[in-house]
């Protein structure tokens, strides 16, 4: 009997979403007997019923293609704005779910969309997920789709800084993606030969970067380059955060509260400038023109790498499996060289951190990069 699959990509658009859809898609068609339904823009897109019916030919040629085909939204189902006022719109999705006698969906995104996807499954519905963010930090799986290919991409962007940075005795502050985990910074930090990166993990402090900038200045290397993920934190910062965070959860009334989320709210716009702050403390420490670059977008856009192909190609294709096995509330995982479903349960409202003990932390220490901490 044929089973209905629908399926739809949330969050951030990430390069190797179309290689996941064409490998769940061909896998349906030639190994099962599944009829494959795409959802447009997200959840929105399930919330509206704007699909489209997918065939041998509508998968052909995407492959190579970066984004994805069937467009993305942010749009969560518990809190959807519709009509001017923001909703819970999971149930008119589960009306879409079985207009179209759907056997399960299989929903692609980060962190957010895992979790937006179980909200679903509470409401009876059959779920499964594909890990897909730049930022790899989706818990329980090794690695996500779409990493590889922004890892190359902020690599090269550091490459190229080099010889702007040589040529003018600079230092260029390169702010890579990564709000709440550092393997993209610290990854592309290492393989781009940054002398300087900060994660968020390991709060910095500005003097100790400063005067392993001046170091090399007075080794004869006259210029510097760091690798600053989005999040990265001061030393001082981050205490001003836990104490703000200490306030905000041992407020009793409604008046404290809001003046305590308020308080927390005006620190994280603060911290958004962080970079341009940081470049001109530098500048102040070391008498050394500074410069940022902020590689922004580009990191997840493009062609997607070989790497981000072959693994959007054995997510989908598993994801098949394990529909045609009737194997739902997964999700698919990368585990050392195996790929094989996880409890989404065991995912949600969990974050997948670089520790402060991994491999890449040494290699960094060992080759004599600074993390700002003051360690070697």
């Amino acid at each position: 009997m044929t089973k209905n699959v629908g399926v739809l990509t949330a969050g951030g658009d990430t390069p190797g979403l179309n290689a996941a859809l064409r490998g769940l898609g061909k896998s349906a068609m030639y190994k099962y007997d599944l009829q494959l339904i795409g959802f447009y823009d997200g959840f929105r897109g399930l919330l509206h019923d704007r699909n489209i019916l997918f065939d041998d030919s509508s998968l052909s040629g995407i492959l190579t293609v970066g984004g994805t085909i069937l467009g993305t939204s942010r749009d969560k189902p518990e809190k959807m704005e519709v009509g001017g006022k923001m909703q819970d719109m999971r149930d008119a999705m589960v009306e879409t779910y079985h207009k179209h006698h759907l056997d399960v969906l299989v929903c692609m995104g980060g962190g957010g969309t895992q979790k937006n996807a179980y909200s679903l499954m509470e409401k009876g519905l059959n779920i499964i997920t594909i890990p897909k963010t730049i930022d790899n930090d989706i818990y329980n799986t090794d690695v996500t789709l779409g990493f590889d290919t922004a890892l190359g991409i902020a690599t090269e962007a550091i490459d190229r800084l080099h010889s702007t940075a040589h040529s003018h005795h600079r230092i260029v502050v390169v702010e890579i993606m990564g709000h709440n985990a550092g393997w993209l910074a610290l990854g592309s930090g290492i393989a781009g030969g940054a002398d300087v990166i900060l994660i968020p993990e390991i709060p910095y402090d500005e003097e100790y970067i400063a005067e392993a900038i001046l170091e090399r200045s007075r080794s004869g290397k006259h210029f510097s380059i760091v690798a600053l993920s989005e999040g990265a934190i001061s030393k001082k910062a981050s205490k001003l955060e836990e104490k703000l965070l200490s306030v905000k959860r041992d407020a009793k009334d409604k008046d404290a509260k809001k003046k305590a989320k308020k308080a927390l709210a005006d620190f994280y716009a603060d911290q958004a400038s962080r970079s341009q702050y940081l470049s001109q403390r530098l500048e102040e420490l070391t008498g050394l023109e500074s410069r940022m670059t902020i590689l922004g977008y580009v990191q997840r856009g493009g062609t997607p790498s070989a790497r981000d192909r072959l693994l959007g190609s054995m997510l989908g294709g598993y994801a098949a499996d394990l529909i045609a096995e009737g194997k739902y509330g997964n999700m698919v995982s990368i585990k050392g060289q195996d790929i094989k479903p996880v409890s989404l349960k065991s995912v949600v409202n969990k974050r997948k951190t670089v520790p402060v003990d991994h491999l890449w932390i040494e290699t960094a220490r060992r080759v004599g990069t600074c993390l700002g901490d003051g360690n070697i």
